[in-house]
């Protein structure tokens, strides 16, 4: 998993609309300072309250919002997905670009695949196996970009392993996170750890 070119905007009008309610705006303490955001304890008091009630007091972390690139295999894109509300998604087009360029081991998350074969086991290495699908997918680019025959770049798309890696540019919100990180924090997919990870690295993650 990576993590490139993580932006977080939007604290400053988020906790000066979470006053709104009561019209209390005159205890908004939060400044910036230096081109960070620094939460002052008026506003941060009332903030821990509102989520500590409940998400539908809480609305103002709606408002703030993250923008990331992430590169990660797509079996965890697949899980990712079910995170429709509050998330925005741009991603590298496989259809568009799978013979853009030759595929190498780096292009896959395989760290967890053994390179040797238990005898009485596994027929084969699951690492070797990899590689054997990599110099198929190459054989078959190299036959696409002489031929243009669409036949072959099926076969790309087909055999293309779901631990293939894709970067995606995302766009949350604090109150997605919030959930993601209770959900997933520890879950059985590393990736999944990471991201929590990334999370706690936000401002004012905790």
């Amino acid at each position: 998993m990576k993590f490139e070119n993580t932006e977080v905007y939007g604290f400053k009008r988020a906790l000066k609309g979470m006053r709104n309610p009561l019209e209390s705006w005159h205890k908004n303490d939060t400044v910036e300072e230096n081109g960070k955001v620094v939460i002052g304890e008026n506003d941060l008091d009332l903030a821990q309250r509102l989520i500590k009630s409940g998400s539908e007091h809480r609305k103002f972390m709606r408002q703030i919002f993250v923008s990331v690139d992430i590169t990660g295999p797509l079996y965890w894109w697949k899980e990712f997905d079910t995170y429709k509300v509050g998330t925005v998604a741009n991603s590298c087009s496989t259809m568009h670009k799978i013979a853009e360029k030759e595929f190498t081991l780096e292009d896959f998350s395989c760290e967890h695949l053994m390179d040797f074969e238990e005898k009485g086991k596994l027929r084969f290495s699951p690492l070797g196996t990899l590689q054997n699908t990599i110099d198929e997918l190459n054989d078959c680019r190299d036959l696409y970009l002489k031929t243009k025959d669409k036949a072959y770049w099926w076969q790309m798309i087909q055999l293309l392993p779901s631990s293939y890696n894709q970067t995606r540019n995302v766009m949350l919100n604090y109150e997605v996170l919030a959930n993601i990180y209770r959900q997933r924090k520890n879950h059985k997919l590393d990736e999944w750890r990471e991201f929590c990870k990334w999370i706690e690295s936000l401002p004012y993650s905790e």
